[in-house]
């Protein structure tokens, strides 16, 4: 009798668990909790590349980037700021140490650690001057 009484509460345990963790991840809570531990941590003191999905002056730097072989030359980090407010404020942080209105910042822009570089063919001309592309 005491094995049955045993076995029953250890399932009633797992069943409300498993039903707590189901019902938490479906509303966000476990998901945002996985998902914080889980993303990278950003160097935010080495070069930083702030981009947009679907930014047409972004896709311009992604493809000299690649075609460049930009990544092997050159170690920085990829911030996406259209669907991630966290890097859109690290952007504005960067844009205020750099004196620009923060209401007219836009993507790409380059912080190279001390400076601030927005536009595409700046951020190429800092690429291929940091990367000895010619």
């Amino acid at each position: 009798m005491n094995k049955n009484l045993l076995s029953i509460i250890i399932a009633a345990v797992l069943i409300i668990l498993g039903g707590v963790l189901i019902f938490g991840y479906n509303n966000g809570f476990l998901s945002q909790m996985w998902a914080d531990f889980s993303k990278p941590k950003v160097d935010v003191n080495g070069i930083i590349l702030f981009y947009g999905d679907g930014c047409p002056h972004c896709k311009i730097v992604d493809d000299f980037i690649k075609a460049n072989n930009v990544e092997s030359k050159i170690k920085f980090t990829r911030l996406e700021v259209f669907n991630n407010r966290d890097n859109g404020k690290i952007l504005l942080e960067r844009a205020k140490a750099c004196g620009l209105a923060t209401d007219q910042v836009g993507v790409p822009f380059l912080w190279d650690g001390k400076t601030c570089i927005v536009g595409d063919q700046d951020t190429i001309n800092f690429f291929k001057t940091q990367a000895g592309i010619k």
